[in-house]
């Protein structure tokens, strides 16, 4: 009972700081920021598309200078932080919250974003720390206390505050975004399919993790520039698949998607239903989450990259939420949205319409209620589920009241529920109620209703690859954090600290999607919050050096030979 109440009570207060952190006027400024530097850019998002791609696969030669890893690697291990999780689980949450007009809120972040890396890449390689040539450090940190001190003088001081907050911001992330979401999501879906518990999923993450990143930034780069192009071509091809059968349904779901973003959707099936605000701030949200533009996360993997250009990385890395939001996210929600899970009919018809009875302490409580003897295969004993309730006479939105199936003492099946506190008596929806399928176990029965073990196999094979390759590039990010406020020595530790906490985000603490969606969203709005302002005071050097590599390499293309670009790096401090 305490610690239900302690959970209750953090969960209340994440929220409350969740409100402040993604009010609707921060995301209206976030938007703002990525326009402004898109026509201050010249639309370098389009120069990503073609340049950025040349330079990941060496048309323009290989670069020169201080660095441990290539542009393709470094370009992977920034990917394998954000083609993870947020893309399988991230997507089916804001569709199972905003709809589907969330989509459309999250291709607005994808173009956008694109801006916001390049620049924000661009502006970490300028600072970069590259005393130590083969192991070069970098990131918004960097930027903080070297571009105060260089240009603000007299506020140098505000530089290092500022840089050890944006730390204390990456560490939530990292132990939040970058460790539990991937870890739980991975534990649900295994447990789902296979019946594996979830502390050992866990387990078994966190040695893996470990094997990884006690070999360092060389072999994080070798390791997840082989993860990412298999794992994401597998799942890509799997999704691909499901479209192209369901193609004639394209057009509507397109429909769906702009409809929805700039409108109500009213409740179908397994969907609450939803405003236009809902869309938009759910489709932010989860964009932001997982392309991680403006968070400054992906700078640290491509500081460590082999170059003297800072601006050619900085195209590179424009790349990262084209093929984050704009690809795999975009064909992920397809098949969900394809697939109709979000607005399946229930899955377990209940023998009768139940109805609420008062219980203590202003709660209502609807009694055991039996199911059909005709239900679900997977309507088992302990199974989750959940039945959408509304609110007569009252302001409230509809909810979803969770309960589990159980045995009666005759051996019938009936599902007991949770009660719920309101002023007035709450209404069910419906004779029947639905599994509940949490992040990405909701992806996994997508794929499933489509094609039958397509989401049983594929799905938990990608939720165990991209979590391990998300895991591993965050870890490194976090220990970037760490070695700039604390020195070097506490980078081991921390690395032990890190892999053990995969085994408490699996171990039951974390119980439902909005209590893991809370707790990701508060490390990514903190980084946010601290990171954006930054990159706008200090955008002016990075654009003009973007726009100045993309004309050289241009010109290279166009005469065959290598240009020298008139950049430099920061070496040492």
């Amino acid at each position: 009972m305490v610690w239900e109440q302690f959970r209750a009570g953090f969960n209340t207060l994440t929220a409350a700081v969740n409100g402040y952190l993604w009010h609707p006027a921060i995301l209206y400024l976030l938007l703002a920021c990525g326009l402004v530097l898109t026509i201050r850019s010249r639309f370098i998002q389009f120069k990503a598309l073609t340049q950025g791609f040349s330079l990941v696969f060496g048309r323009y030669g290989h670069d020169d200078g201080p660095g441990a890893i290539s542009h393709f690697q470094a370009l992977s291990a920034a990917l394998s932080a954000t083609v993870g999780l947020g893309n399988i689980g991230g997507v089916a949450l804001a569709i199972g919250i905003g709809g589907p007009g969330a989509v459309f809120w999250m291709w607005v972040v994808g173009g956008l974003g694109m801006v916001l890396k390049s620049v924000e890449v661009t502006q970490s390689m300028i600072y970069r720390d590259t005393s130590d040539p083969d192991n070069p450090h970098g990131g918004p940190m960097y930027l903080m206390q070297r571009g105060f001190a260089e240009k603000f003088p007299r506020f140098a001081w505000l530089g290092r505050v500022l840089a050890l907050l944006f730390v204390a911001s990456l560490l939530v992330a990292a132990f939040t975004g970058g460790n539990a979401f991937q870890a739980w999501n991975t534990a649900v879906v295994t447990e789902q399919y296979l019946g594996l518990p979830g502390p050992f999923v866990g387990l078994v993450l966190g040695v893996l993790v470990a094997v990884v990143i006690l070999g360092g930034v060389t072999r994080i780069g070798r390791v997840t520039g082989k993860i990412v192009p298999f794992m994401c071509g597998l799942y890509l091809a799997a999704a691909l698949y499901v479209v192209l059968i369901n193609l004639e349904h394209l057009p509507a779901v397109f429909a769906q998607i702009f409809s929805a973003a700039f409108g109500s959707l009213s409740a179908q099936g397994a969907f609450l239903g939803g405003t236009a605000g809902w869309a938009f701030s759910t489709g932010m949200q989860r964009a932001f989450f997982s392309n991680e533009a403006g968070q400054g996360s992906s700078a640290m993997a491509h500081a460590a990259v082999k170059t003297k250009h800072p601006a050619r990385e900085g195209l590179v890395a424009g790349l990262e939420p084209f093929i984050d939001t704009l690809v795999v996210c975009t064909l992920t929600a397809l098949v969900i949205l394809l697939s109709g899970s979000w607005n399946r009919p229930p899955d377990i018809a209940l023998g009768r319409l139940p109805d609420f009875q008062t219980a203590a302490d202003g709660a209502w409580q609807l009694p055991a209620t039996p199911v059909f003897s005709e239900i679900h295969p997977e309507a088992e004993a302990g199974r989750a589920v959940f039945m959408p309730i509304s609110f007569p006479n009252s302001n409230r939105a509809d909810q979803n009241l969770a309960g589990t199936v159980a045995r009666d003492a005759s051996g019938g099946l009936v599902i007991t529920w949770d009660s719920v506190t309101a002023p007035t008596k709450p209404v069910t929806r419906t004779a029947g109620c639905y599994l509940r399928f949490d992040g990405a176990s909701l992806t996994a029965y997508s794929f499933d209703r489509v094609q039958p073990g397509l989401g049983r196999w594929l799905v938990t094979l990608a939720t165990w690859f991209f979590a391990l390759s998300t895991m591993i590039s965050w870890s490194y990010y976090g220990e970037q954090g760490v070695v700039f406020a604390f020195g070097e020595r506490w980078a081991r530790p921390y690395r032990f600290l890190y892999c053990a906490a995969t085994v408490v985000s699996t171990s039951g603490l974390l119980q439902t999607a909005q209590e893991i969606n809370q707790l990701t969203m508060l490390g990514t709005g903190a980084m946010l919050w601290v990171n954006i302002p930054i990159v706008m005071l200090f955008s002016g050097d990075a654009i003009t050096k973007l726009r100045e590599a993309s004309t050289a390499l241009r010109k290279t293309g166009e005469s065959g030979s290598e240009t020298v670009l008139a950049e430099r790096s920061v070496v040492g401090d």
